[in-house]
């Protein structure tokens, strides 16, 4: 049996960034965020992660953000939502 991750760190950065592998992704984001899991699953199927302002459907396997909403409203345009394990402080 496998565990749904509590939390990811969530990285808005701009579409063009073609480096999606290394450091250069996070240095170049716009805004970042720790979510955590609510519980609940969104209209996706998804569980739900909120935090600091920004609710996402996320497939926890892959991990995909399947579903956005920043401050209540959809990602800008232009705007790539990455996700990766969120770091334990």
């Amino acid at each position: 049996m496998s565990t749904v991750p509590q939390r990811f760190e969530i990285l808005l950065v701009p579409a063009h960034v073609e480096d999606r592998g290394g450091a250069a992704v996070a240095d170049s984001a716009v805004r970042t965020a720790v979510v955590e899991a609510t519980g609940q699953h969104g209209e996706t199927g998804y569980p739900i992660y909120e935090g600091h302002g920004i609710r996402a459907d996320i497939d926890p396997g892959t991990p995909t953000v399947e579903a956005l909403l920043v401050d209540g409203r959809e990602l800008d345009y232009g705007l790539t939502a990455l996700v990766r394990p969120a770091r334990r402080d």
